[in-house]
């Protein structure tokens, strides 16, 4: 009989998990596994149990968000045990899983840990100790998608996103940072950065950049400049949704390792925890050093998306418009008109809308 530990978050996803575990637990059993179960009862609690236990079993399963996997890869990695890990998403996000495929609904996550395969993943060296599955981030909105609404984010896509931006807009600095790498170096004022390994940010689909694998031993790598009046707003703005490189306001590029140096301690999060403050970080991609158990043994490139029907026309046509403009009095709009164009019209309003407040909330931008 083989063994799993099921190391699984109480808290997460406003304890979902309580309503299935059970019938979780009798799939896995009735798959003739001899299962451990150990709810995790404070931070890294996670990471301590699974660095002291993991050779013990055959499989470790975690159940909980983005940052309970964080914990679990970190306590295997630690451990140096090699053991596969399956996933059951049960937060606010799960950005990893839907970057790999990994079905939302907890039952169908189990299914899929007993009849997928393993799929081998690049990982995250955050400094010499510490780890990250997905995303490095610091700077303007580093928390805000994982405290922005799921219902928001249904309604408004990468609105919902930006709009929340705006609450904090009154607080926002901007860090003097210098950024090497063998690919790109530069210095400079920055607003926010992230270092990825995944096509889904905060819940957005595409926002870390185009052509994304997560087994290719290269990080996708976002800088924002602090903007300097409206129309350096409008043109980052623009440039965040359509995914463009190198604009001058953002920043894209892909590589192995980069070293970040502040002038001041800067603030960072690891998959949407506490990164702690550093005035030099090193990152660096280990490439395929872990097992994820997913439907399938290949996960395919994603490519950047606005939404589900948007094209590049639509990108284009938003990255054009003049986002200080009036939006479009819907009374005057044709009848025929197509989903995508409606999807087109919405984001401009949005952005209209977030212009129009920027400006209240910093007037000295004017």
């Amino acid at each position: 009989m083989k063994k799993m530990l099921f190391v699984y978050n109480p808290m997460s996803g406003k304890g979902q998990i309580r309503f299935s575990l059970s019938r979780i637990i009798e799939k896995f059993s009735g798959a003739d596994y001899d299962v451990t179960v150990y709810p995790t009862k404070a931070a890294m609690d996670a990471a301590q149990t699974v660095c002291a236990r993991a050779d013990e079993f055959d499989i470790i399963v975690c159940c909980g968000g983005d940052g309970t996997l964080d914990e679990v890869v970190t306590g295997l990695m630690e451990s140096g045990a090699g053991r596969p890990v399956g996933y059951i998403p049960c937060g606010s996000t799960n950005d990893f899983a839907s970057s790999v495929g990994i079905p939302r609904q907890m039952e169908q996550a189990a299914d899929t840990i007993l009849n997928g395969e393993p799929f081998t993943c690049d990982l995250g060296r955050f400094n010499e100790k510490d780890y990250f599955v997905y995303v490095a981030a610091f700077g303007l909105l580093t928390d805000v998608s994982y405290q922005t609404k799921q219902e928001m984010k249904k309604v408004l896509g990468h609105a919902a996103y930006i709009i929340e931006g705006v609450k904090r807009l009154g607080s926002w600095r901007s860090y003097r940072i210098e950024v090497e790498s063998e690919e790109f170096s530069c210095s400079g004022d920055f607003i926010y950065g992230m270092v990825t390994n995944s096509d889904s940010v905060g819940g957005f689909k595409g926002l870390p950049g185009k052509d994304i694998a997560l087994n290719d031993g290269l990080f996708e790598v976002m800088l924002v400049r602090t903007p300097t009046d409206l129309m350096d707003w409008q043109k980052t703005i623009s440039a965040l949704l359509t995914g463009e490189e190198n604009s001058g306001c953002v920043i894209r590029f892909k590589t192995r390792r980069l070293i970040v140096r502040s002038e001041e301690p800067l603030a960072w999060t690891r998959d949407g925890e506490d990164g702690g403050e550093h005035l030099q970080v090193e990152l660096e991609n280990m490439h395929r050093v872990f097992d994820i158990v997913t439907g399938t043994s290949e996960v395919p490139e994603k490519k950047l998306t606005v939404d589900e029907n948007a094209s590049d026309e639509a990108l284009s046509e938003i990255a054009a418009a003049d986002l200080t403009a009036e939006p479009e009095d819907a009374s005057e709009t044709e009848t025929d008109v197509s989903p995508l164009r409606e999807n087109v019209m919405r984001e401009r309003e949005m952005l209209a809308e977030f212009v129009r407040m920027l400006t209240e909330t910093m007037p000295e931008l004017h």
